[in-house]
């Protein structure tokens, strides 16, 4: 996870936050979230996540959803969801409220 979000940061990226889902979801343990304003930002965050978590010696996703509108990219690596969103439509949605019982951490 440390790897995605150090990935996210090389290009960037917004309001990073990783939510412990864990205790309250059966599929995953984490979700991180980040956004940026142009969707071609969100793009290339995505792909440094991915490259990131790899070069660390992780697995590449197991599903991505999104790649071609770019508004919110999903990455599922198993232990943690990867959500990169363009930022209206990270407020559209506001996953961190949807999940605000949930520890939350936030980077940088």
């Amino acid at each position: 996870m440390r790897a995605a979000v150090e990935g996210a940061a090389e290009m960037s990226a917004e309001r990073v936050v990783a939510l412990d889902v864990g205790d309250v979801l059966a599929i995953t343990d984490w979700f991180i979230i980040a956004s940026a304003p142009n969707v071609r930002r969100v793009r290339r965050i995505a792909e440094l996540m991915e490259e990131h978590v790899k070069a660390t010696g992780g697995e590449g996703p197991i599903r991505t959803e999104g790649l071609d509108d770019a508004k919110w990219i999903l990455l599922d690596f198993g232990e943690f969801v990867a959500h990169v969103f363009h930022e209206p439509t990270r407020e559209y949605y506001d996953l961190e409220r949807l999940w605000s019982d949930v520890p939350r951490h936030e980077f940088g």
